[in-house]
């Protein structure tokens, strides 16, 4: 093992949540705990919370809940392999989202032919 793991002890929540990567900084980590974006156990987590081998963590980022469980509490960031050594990530695939047809602003009124599109992408086709 490395330094940078504890066996058997809890690191704080914030930390944690650097230490594998699913924040760039610690500091962002800490703010998603205050704004409520990090549960652990079901329930909202202080960036100080510990956690331990066996809790459920639950991340929302990017409107989509992320659900890891800690299996080695790491407080300092490490490499990717020991990454996956450190948590198993539960979270389900995502459903792909329905690209929506969009025009640049600015681009002015849609011709005849760029209307019939938007028509038939949004299911509004009359044939």
């Amino acid at each position: 093992m490395t330094d940078a793991s504890t066996p058997g002890k809890s690191v704080r929540v914030d930390a944690w949540l650097w230490a594998v990567r699913i924040y760039k900084t610690r500091s962002a980590a800490t703010t998603a705990c205050r704004a409520g974006h990090v549960r652990v156990g079901g329930e909202r987590a202080k960036a100080a919370q510990a956690v331990k081998p066996g809790d459920e963590v639950r991340v929302r980022i990017d409107g989509f809940d992320r659900m890891l469980v800690v299996r080695q509490p790491i407080s300092k960031r490490v490499g990717a392999p020991l990454v996956a050594t450190a948590m198993e990530d539960r979270t389900p695939p995502r459903d792909p989202t329905p690209i929506m047809a969009q025009r640049d602003r600015g681009a002015g009124r849609p011709t005849k032919r760029e209307r019939r599109e938007i028509d038939r992408l949004r299911g509004r086709d009359e044939h």
